[in-house]
């Protein structure tokens, strides 16, 4: 298989800084967390490609604090030799996943204490495993992972928030189309950070299908685009990841959105498969013009 990804993040119409961040290793076989995107298809390797979002908050202007750092944690246990240990099974896999979130919520809970001035601060994280055979997901908050495929359904969430407006949901006391609309669905009920409990974040596993999309995004994008917009621009994409991300972005800041947006794309296709047409002239064009 092989393998497209396209990163992005802008601070939103309401916002004068961003705390938002993200990261994406392309083939954890050697490591090296990239800026922004692919060049064009690459091989997807041996021990896969990991995707990370994650969205700060609290503290005095230190949600980006805490995002950094979740993210910085992520880099440093993300190893070849970690990646590879991990793969042996889905129950190992799972477990690096659930010992990363675990490290990264101690780290900013570190840097509290060594730094007073940032108390309060904490993040979401979602984070994406691709392989050839499994998407492993694991999250805490309302940042979330879709998995979209033209000829599997359409759009799935592969994640659920957490979030209080999600349990009403769960309860039976408002419906999907209420809690988008709700005045506090901004409210998160998981996290890294200033949280009482231990951290323990969801997981799920996901088989890899050729013509997946995989999405990563805060809430300044699904809290104020619906699902069946998102899925739309996914599917309005064919593929081209770069497209997508900028299509996204733009349909985020004309609802408008007041809060950061971050999002991964990831594209997924057979080696056989062909690449969406025009889509290296235009991520050129982009690169080249913006």
């Amino acid at each position: 298989m092989k393998i497209s990804i396209h990163a992005k993040t802008d601070v939103g119409r309401g916002r004068d800084n961003n705390e938002d961040a993200y990261t994406f290793c392309p083939d954890l076989t050697g490591p090296s967390w990239s800026a922004d995107h692919t060049k064009g298809y690459i091989p997807l390797g041996s021990l896969g490609t990991l995707l990370v979002v994650a969205d700060g908050m609290g503290g005095l202007n230190a949600g980006e604090v805490a995002a950094a750092v979740a993210i910085d944690t992520v880099r440093h246990a993300f190893t070849t030799e970690a990646a590879s240990k991990a793969l042996g099974s889905d129950e190992t896999a799972v477990k690096l996943l659930t010992q990363t979130v675990k490290d990264a919520d101690e780290a900013i809970n570190r840097r509290m204490i060594a730094s007073p001035e940032t108390a309060g601060m904490g993040t979401t994280i979602v984070l994406c495993w691709i392989t050839s055979q499994n998407a492993y997901v694991a999250w805490c908050g309302d940042s979330r992972c879709y998995r979209y495929n033209a000829d599997d359904g359409g759009l799935h969430a592969l994640t659920k928030d957490h979030s209080y407006v999600q349990e009403l949901v769960d309860r039976g006391e408002i419906t999907e189309e209420q809690a988008f609309t709700h005045p506090d669905n901004n409210i998160i009920t998981r996290g890294l950070g200033d949280f009482a409990s231990e951290v323990q974040p969801d997981i799920v596993v996901s088989a890899v299908k050729a013509g997946d999309m995989f999405l990563l995004c805060s809430d300044g994008l699904c809290g104020y685009c619906t699902n069946e917009q998102i899925g739309q621009i996914l599917a309005n994409s064919e593929g081209d990841v770069a497209r997508c991300a900028d299509d996204l972005i733009r349909t985020a800041l004309d609802v408008p959105g007041d809060d950061n947006i971050c999002i991964v794309v990831a594209s997924v296709l057979a080696d056989d498969q062909p690449e969406p047409g025009g889509s290296k002239i235009m991520h050129l064009l982009r690169s080249l013009f913006g």
